[in-house]
């Protein structure tokens, strides 16, 4: 049954009786309203729509550029909202703009603080709720920024489930290296900081990030943003362009008005967005896309949100890697390739793929999206141009033959779970399989400093372990952004191979052989823990596993769990190797955080 949004014919009306004698109402209860009519004054709304449903846009703020283009966006949308209001003589209430508040990731890799990194998608999270519950918001608009408080924001909307919206605050333009005129982004400035020359250094961080906006290459926050527009939260036009973009301010904002009130008119909530199809479809894309490993950390947090178990109803790790290994990698896109998602916009932006994909069959075209359409009705308004071929390119001619993200499992993670992002491999793996010696490294610091100071430790296939940094041991599975960039500079350098073992997280910048989400985490004993110096480690994409040779003998693993055991026991029954904190966040964090498979969120 469509929903009537109420009008008010009284909304320029100052007298005691409206035109047609009634009684005009504010309130029976002054002590309760005279703060609502306040507000509404100071923003220009009228006080006799205290009382109709309560609209609201909201912002994600936070600490670096990813946020600099936030506000006014969120100006732009409220004040679009408003005129809408008068307009129509809606009977809404506006109240003001909200933000909730994030980290930049790109400032804190390779430190401490990267550990608050998650939990700034659960702060998000708790504050999004707290908005929408406690001011009983029924309509609402979000800008979002970086890449973990756009997730806390998707899975609050899906929790109070009401009509709401999600845009994209943008990419960032990429920078101009002005000595090699090289495109050069964040992920450049990781990978020379090994480097000695400091003028390049110098010269890097001068211009790799200009401007302002999100990570601009097919990095975490893009992936989560074509996520979102696949899955049906965000318009699929508005998720490419650029923060800077003028349609950001000059044309975006009617159109998530107008997205809105039809949303509203036909009574579509978040959970009749997000089932386990689209879920399923933005899955597909996010392989298409060679995009980041934390989408299998997110997508769990948002599938629970809407109130299914990702991989039992939604999609098991073994047709997750059935899809990765039939869907291509259509763009050439950063860290893999070449361009970033503005090069993506310019050629037609994420609609191209998804018709691509809708085409060939691969996706489900009928679930309904924030805008009121289908996903295939949407793509037909649109009516994105061809692939270019280069950027972007089809299916029959993919960039890449096979998906960028496959799940492993083995005696080191016994429940599967374990990500490898294979578009992101550079070399080293041989007819599907690589075999390296384990060094290991009880922190990242550890590693970071072995890098900077001992470079010749490293050789020719090794796997560097990096444990008791997953979402309870860091706490917070903080990415290891940091040590990866600095390996891949390495190998580059050397021609050689080195792989990395995690049960921490990566940015969606990282290359290379880099296995993260290794479960159960050390911090709890799983088999990550009991690894030594020397150990034979196999990594098979042909049958998805990766396994210590060491632990095909139990007695090996028996005994190595028993002094495990027997550590942790003695130092009350935390291992000694796990870093103590005190921060009242962290030490919630190491409480309560799910496994990685269950989106490492706390509960």
């Amino acid at each position: 049954m469509k929903k009537n949004i109420k009008k008010n014919k009284n909304i320029e009306c100052n007298c005691e009786n409206c035109a047609c004698g009634e009684k005009k109402f504010v309130s029976d209860n002054p002590g309760r309203d005279v703060q609502r009519v306040g507000t509404a004054k100071s923003l220009g709304e009228n006080p006799y729509n205290i009382h109709g449903d309560v609209w609201a846009v909201i912002g994600n703020e936070g600490d670096s550029q990813c946020y600099l283009g936030i506000t006014e966006k969120v100006n732009a949308i409220q004040e679009a909202v408003s005129n809408k209001i008068k307009e129509g003589n809606l009977h809404v209430r506006l109240i003001p703009p909200y933000y909730v508040g994030g980290i930049s990731d790109g400032q804190l890799n390779g430190t401490d603080e990267m550990r608050f990194s998650l939990i700034g998608r659960e702060v998000s999270y708790d504050a999004v709720c707290l908005h929408l519950s406690g001011s009983l918001v029924k309509g609402s608009i979000s800008v979002v920024a970086c890449d973990k408080p756009p997730v806390g924001t998707v899975a609050a909307l899906l929790e109070h489930n009401e009509p709401a919206i999600v845009m994209s605050d943008g990419s960032i333009r990429p920078g101009i290296d002005p000595e090699t005129n090289e495109r050069i982004d964040i992920v450049t400035g990781f990978q020379v900081a090994g480097d000695d020359d400091q003028e390049e250094k110098n010269r890097i961080a001068l211009n790799a990030c200009p401007g302002c906006g999100s990570c601009g290459g097919m990095f975490t926050y893009n992936t989560m943003q074509t996520f979102f527009g696949v899955v049906g939260m965000e318009p699929l036009h508005m998720v490419s362009p650029a923060s800077q973009d003028e349609r950001r301010l000059k044309v975006f904002p009617q159109e998530l008005v107008s997205f809105l009130l039809t949303i509203v008119e036909k009574e579509i909530r978040p959970r009749d967005i997000v089932t386990k199809k689209s879920l399923k479809n933005a899955i597909i894309v996010a392989i298409a896309m060679g995009g980041s490993t934390n989408v299998v950390l997110h997508a769990p947090e948002i599938a629970r949100a809407a109130g299914f178990d990702f991989w039992r109803e939604v999609i098991t790790q073994d047709e997750f890697n059935n899809l990765s290994r039939s869907v291509p990698v259509l763009v050439n896109a950063r860290p893999f390739g070449i361009y970033s998602m503005v090069d993506i916009d310019e050629k037609g932006g994420v609609p191209v793929i998804v018709k691509e994909l809708l085409d060939a069959g691969y996706l489900d075209g009928d679930c309904i999206t924030c805008t009121g359409e289908t996903l295939a009705e949407q793509i037909k308004r649109l009516n994105p141009p061809k692939p270019d071929g280069d950027v972007i390119h089809p299916v029959k001619k993919p960039f890449k033959p096979t998906g960028g993200l496959r799940m492993l499992h083995g005696n080191l993670a016994p429940n599967g779970g374990a990500v490898i992002k294979v578009a992101g491999v550079e070399g080293g793996i041989k007819d599907g399989i690589f075999v390296a010696k384990a060094k290991i490294f009880n922190s990242e610091r550890a590693l970071l400093d072995a890098l900077e100071h001992l470079p010749d430790m490293f050789q020719d296939k090794d796997i560097v372990v990096i444990r008791y940094v997953g979402p309870r041991g860091a706490p917070g599975m903080p990415e290891m952004l940091d040590p990866t960039s600095r390996i891949t500079a390495l190998c580059r350098k050397k021609g050689i191979t080195i792989a990395l073992m995690t049960d921490a997280r990566f940015s969606g910048g990282s290359v290379g052989v880099v296995i993260g989400h290794v479960g159960p985490e050390a911090y709890l004993g799983g088999p990550i823990a009991l690894v030594e110096d020397g150990d034979t480690i196999t990594i098979d994409l042909n049958k998805d596993r990766m396994d210590c040779k060491e632990f095909i003998d139990k007695t090996v693993l028996n005994k190595r769990l028993k002094k495990w055991q027997k550590e942790s026991k003695e130092n009350g029954n935390i291992h000694p190797l796990v870093q103590p904190v005190s921060n009242r966040l962290l030490k919630r964090m190491r409480a309560t955080a799910k496994p990685a498979l269950q989106g490492g969120g706390m509960n």
